[in-house]
């Protein structure tokens, strides 16, 4: 089983900095089962690949088998253990590249936060429940582009049909850290048939390599699952500690007459109609909702012929069936249906799928992002798919005191990670502005008040060229 790492990050030779191992040499690390073995396929300035190839020893495999609950006599001696892509390409991982996974690099300490382009190879690997559809929703919210080569039984016998392998290609930017642990993680969530003991240490190295993003992912508790091995109380035990909460969280629950609801309520559509009519006044006729939620924008942008293309992307695949729904899309015409599509996404990893867009609106989706995760946000909307227009809002953090029924310090949603301040938020657009070529404008949104300003606040960024 091969797994191939490349990058044209210019030098593209940092990559073998941040994984100690030297291009000029073959290493090998030892593994209960075999060997792993460590070498470039290529190293220049332009292009640098490693490549991790694993050595399974057939005999040594059924001397360590822990399953014996195939009801196939000879499964330990006929499986395809040796040449795919399995728990055992996890392990590997984490004993080839253990500086690299787990964040240090002693000679160049500063490549550690460097975002880079990757391309990675997967020979072969098994999906045997889910196939290609959970791949996708594996890979894809975490940014990647996903490209699946399934493979059939038998070349010399077409009839009968395909198999469970699939060659697997990744593309995406991230840091390297961030890309080895989605498939220390991800690799063994595809392997149903795990070589090894899971117990509560399986617990402990879920949650710490899955840090800064399984608590975010769409599928993280199906991850958490079989990743785990369905294993009831190992699972409720490591779901209850995931540090972060995904964007499905529901709001807290309010009295339905609360003053809380009710301006919530108006000072929605006030900001929907505030940011539609900024994207009109943009002259776009490409739009791209990040953080789109149940589509309540996007029905909007629908009514105006003026936007010819418009692609709602969220973290949540359930939100996009219920945005799906309210949008009644599989009643539209098919010219109507041409105009709109919906991806599922995360605005922290850099999506090639959001490039070339005239205009982004960003409707209260910054405040659910973790502090440690918006310079991430920033590089993905305004250095990576950089759109001519950004419309983005937030709530302003100094009006909540007139909501009576809000605790001292609390946030209107259960699952804001932080509210600004006007003065907080004015320095972050401005920042944001000048480092990336935009000219900044701030306006209010909803009714304000003397002290403390309007309810919520909007940035209108417009590249400065324009």
């Amino acid at each position: 089983m091969l797994l191939n790492i490349s990058t044209t990050h210019n030098p593209a030779t940092d990559l073998s900095f941040l994984l100690h191992k030297h291009p000029d040499k073959l290493q090998s690390v030892e593994l209960a089962t075999g060997k792993a073995h460590i070498f470039y396929s290529e190293a220049t300035t332009d292009n640098c690949s490693v490549n991790l190839l694993l050595d399974i020893n057939p005999i040594e495999l059924v001397k360590n088998n822990r399953n014996n609950s195939s009801d196939f006599a000879l499964a330990h001696y006929v499986n395809d253990r040796p040449y795919v892509a399995s728990s055992f390409m996890s392990v590997a991982i984490s004993k080839a590249f253990s500086t690299a996974l787990n964040g240090k690099c002693s000679k160049r300490p500063e490549l550690l936060d460097q975002v880079m382009d990757f391309e990675v190879k997967i020979s072969v690997l098994p999906a045997p429940k889910g196939g290609e559809l959970l791949i996708r929703r594996l890979f894809e919210p975490l940014g990647y582009e996903v490209i699946l080569q399934r493979h059939q039984l038998d070349a010399n016998f077409p009839e009968w049909g395909d198999s469970k392998y699939y060659t697997l290609n990744l593309k995406g930017a991230c840091k390297l850290k961030e890309l080895l642990s989605h498939l220390y993680v991800l690799i063994p969530v595809l392997d149903t048939n795990k070589h090894y003991w899971v117990n509560q240490s399986e617990v402990e190295k879920l949650l710490a390599k899955g840090e800064g993003w399984l608590g975010n992912h769409p599928e993280k508790e199906q991850i958490t699952k079989r990743y785990l091995r369905g294993i009831g109380g190992l699972t409720r035990n490591a779901l209850d500690r995931l540090i972060e909460n995904d964007l499905e969280e529901q709001p807290i629950e309010v009295e339905e007459e609360s003053e809380v609801v009710k301006k919530k309520e108006s000072l929605h559509h006030q900001r929907l109609k505030l940011a539609l009519q900024e994207l009109k006044n943009s002259g776009a006729k490409r739009v791209v909702d990040l953080g789109c939620g149940e589509g309540k924008l996007l029905k909007s942008l629908l009514k105006e012929k003026q936007f010819e293309e418009i692609l709602g992307v969220d973290v949540s695949y359930k939100t996009l069936e219920k945005a799906m729904e309210k949008l009644h899309y599989n009643e539209m015409s098919p010219k109507q249906k041409e105009r709109i599509k919906l991806i599922q996404g995360s605005l922290t990893y850099r999506d090639k799928r959001l490039d070339g867009y005239d205009a982004a609106a960003i409707i209260e989706v910054i405040e659910h992002l973790d502090l440690n995760r918006l310079r991430s946000f920033e590089r993905v909307v305004f250095e990576f798919s950089k759109p001519k227009v950004v419309v983005l809002t937030t709530p302003n953090r100094e009006y909540n005191e007139l909501f009576e029924s809000m605790a001292t310090d609390s946030f209107r949603h259960t699952d804001h990670r932080f509210e600004w301040t006007r003065k907080e938020f004015s320095n972050w657009a401005g920042q944001v502005a000048n480092s990336h070529g935009y000219d900044v404008e701030i306006k209010p949104v909803g009714e304000e008040d003397e002290k403390v300003g309007a309810p919520s606040q909007m940035a209108i960024f417009k590249l400065s060229e324009l």
